[in-house]
């Protein structure tokens, strides 16, 4: 999972510096990330997991790091495989 979100986020995120020297933790708009960008992200992240990020992760939080991604990407399979 954390291989794919740093593939999509090279590809898709825009940012100045190489995602290979981010943390996992690292603040992703400090280092460049656009609302724009963090939109395509996300549609990437949907297509890749076959997801859909539901209302409630629409926000800024979600996206801050590759961490953060990952945490919000896990609840909704885990709610996923609940239902």
């Amino acid at each position: 999972m954390n291989d794919t979100i740093r593939t999509l986020l090279a590809k898709l995120g825009g940012l100045p510096v190489s995602v290979d020297t981010l943390s996992d933790e690292s603040d992703l708009y400090v280092a460049g990330l656009s609302s724009f960008a963090s939109v395509q992200l996300m549609l990437g992240l949907e297509d890749a997991f076959d997801i859909e990020f539901p209302d409630h992760l629409l926000n800024r939080k979600s996206f801050q790091s590759v961490a953060a991604i990952e945490a919000a990407l896990k609840s909704i399979l885990d709610a996923r495989k609940v239902a």
